[in-house]
């Protein structure tokens, strides 16, 4: 169990609670990507890249719960796509939009406490608010960036169950009757029962798509017992719907945080209309919610 951080870190958990109960619980998706920025009537180059960020920041920052950039889309244009991304990170976090990096990284030793520096430190450059993180070379692997997020009131989400069709031959795996899923879910829970003790989310999230069905029963999983946050992809575009978010989470909806990218961005390059697609989208979940 993570050391509880600084007096001056609020814990990440209660802060995206927080953003959720003000905005409604959507993580909307900031994702360059070539068809989408060619969409937007913007040349895929580092030009059309900072517009396309900046214009997602004027939508969303203020308006929404959490963003979600996807940090690859920034990295293609190397140092300076990255320039771009911590130039749209300091402006949601200045606008007190919680901020998801979408990083996927995970490594072992000095190499993992390297990007958890990276990401989470005291001194990193342009921080997040979280990150995403991948514990296939162990949940243990991870323990430099879960640590210090705890630290230094920053959060991770770790993958556990995805919507790609090659995840389940990894993550429904089993060794001692216990699927790996089920392993890293309770990786989280025993992280984060400091905070469920307090009746609040922990800083240890889970990244589980929205569109597994039955998936989560299947493997014997709790997700509300975790007290983790819950990153659910698959929200819009990728066909799941608000039925499907209480159908697959159950007990555990009020901690789901549903994550929707192409289908709220497709309506760009008009800010307006873009905040107006978030702003439906944050209210319909959150209707969903309360009832």
């Amino acid at each position: 169990m993570t050391t509880p951080g600084p007096a001056a870190y609020r814990p990440f958990g209660v802060r995206l609670r927080e953003a959720m109960a003000t905005h409604g619980p959507l993580c909307a998706g900031v994702d360059p990507h070539r068809g989408l920025v060619e969409s937007w009537g913007l040349a895929y180059d580092l030009s059309g890249l900072e517009r396309f960020a900046m214009t997602c920041v004027e939508a969303f920052a203020g308006d929404v719960a959490s963003v979600k950039p996807q940090s690859a889309f920034f990295e293609v244009f190397g140092a300076r796509g990255v320039a771009v991304l911590e130039r749209a990170v300091d402006a949601f976090t200045e606008a007190g939009t919680i901020v998801i990096l979408d990083a996927k990284r995970g490594d072992i030793g000095s190499t993992m406490d390297a990007y958890a520096e990276a990401f989470l430190g005291k001194d990193a450059p342009s921080p997040a608010d979280a990150v995403t993180v991948s514990p296939y070379l162990g949940y243990g692997s991870l323990r430099p960036a879960i640590d210090l997020a705890g630290h230094t009131g920053r959060g991770v989400f770790v993958l556990a169950l995805t919507s790609n069709p090659e995840g389940p031959s990894v993550q429904h795996a089993q060794r001692d009757g216990i699927s790996v899923a089920r392993a890293i879910v309770e990786g989280a829970a025993a992280d984060n029962a400091e905070a469920a003790s307090r009746g609040e989310m922990g800083h240890v999230g889970l990244v589980v798509g929205a569109t597994i069905g039955s998936a989560l029963a299947d493997l014997g999983i709790d997700l509300a017992a975790s007290a983790a946050p819950i990153l659910a992809p698959g929200l819009g575009a990728q066909g799941a719907t608000p039925a499907d978010l209480r159908a697959v989470f159950g007990a555990a909806l009020p901690q789901v945080l549903p994550n929707a990218s192409r289908s709220i961005l497709a309506t760009g390059p008009d800010v307006s209309a873009l905040r107006a697609a978030a702003r439906e989208e944050s209210e319909r979940l959150a209707e969903m919610l309360a009832s």
